[in-house]
């Protein structure tokens, strides 16, 4: 709120704008989330402050939409067919660039505040993003491909779209929540806050970033998997055999 107050206050202010465009000055509530035993999740409060030239808010509608966006990676996605009572691995596309996380807030609608190539250009809406799909399967295959990884990441809470979320004050202030689920993968996240009127993106700023990490024992048995794999692999079956040992003891006293 402070911020909130300070960021309007900075409006008003002579010469505190470029003369030719608006410009935005982001900020989030939280620049880490740390992720420790018991996390179930949390809420980041996205927001900021639209500074006009010469501090003066036009008249008419302002849009402003907020593109969240997770570390890519690259997946094989793997379609499975029941044959003869079995489950089995069926079709496969590969996708080179998949965003862990993606959430898209909106004051609007998207198709109400910007056309389909506005759209694709900046990755406006979960049916525009770029996944690189490899060009084996081509045509319909591809896209049930590309709409199952979408349905699979949205059912687990990692893709999102919220027309509609984003609430604009006297076309100056504005303020968004996005929720991040407890499975959302560690690494560094971008938050991009589009200012869009009459169907065109006039700024675009992308400079606030979060870092999600693990700590406390998460942290650790993470480093001991990927920097000590053999050493974690021993300790496992070690840890595994004593609890069965254990469990052997007591049902035998029993």
């Amino acid at each position: 709120m402070i911020r909130l107050i300070i960021l309007s206050l900075l409006i008003l202010l002579p010469g505190s704008a470029s003369a030719v465009e608006p410009k935005l000055v982001p900020d989030v509530s939280q620049r880490q989330i740390k992720i420790q035993t018991g996390f179930t999740g949390a809420r980041l409060l996205l927001f900021g402050a639209i500074i006009y030239p010469r501090g003066v808010a036009p008249t008419g509608q302002v849009d402003v939409a907020i593109v969240l966006r997770g570390p890519t990676q690259a997946i094989t996605l793997r379609e499975k067919q029941q044959i003869a009572g079995i489950w089995v691995n069926a079709e496969s596309n590969d996708f080179r660039s998949v965003p862990t996380y993606y959430a898209v807030a909106s004051s609007r609608p998207l198709n109400k505040i910007v056309d389909a190539k506005t759209a694709a250009i900046y990755e406006l809406g979960l049916e525009r993003m770029q996944l690189s799909p490899s060009g084996e399967i081509v045509g319909a295959e591809q896209r049930r491909f590309i709409q199952g990884l979408v349905d699979l990441n949205q059912r687990q809470g990692l893709y999102r779209q919220e027309d509609r979320a984003v609430e604009i004050t006297d076309n100056v202030l504005y303020r968004a929540y996005l929720d991040i689920p407890s499975s959302v993968p560690v690494g560094t996240y971008t938050a991009e806050t589009l200012l869009i009127r009459n169907g065109r993106v006039i700024v675009a700023d992308d400079n606030v970033e979060i870092e999600i990490q693990k700590t406390g024992f998460e942290q650790f048995i993470t480093v001991m998997a990927d920097k000590y794999s053999l050493l974690y692999g021993l300790l496992a079956v070690i840890i595994s055999l004593g609890l069965g040992w254990l469990a052997g003891v007591i049902f035998r006293r029993v």
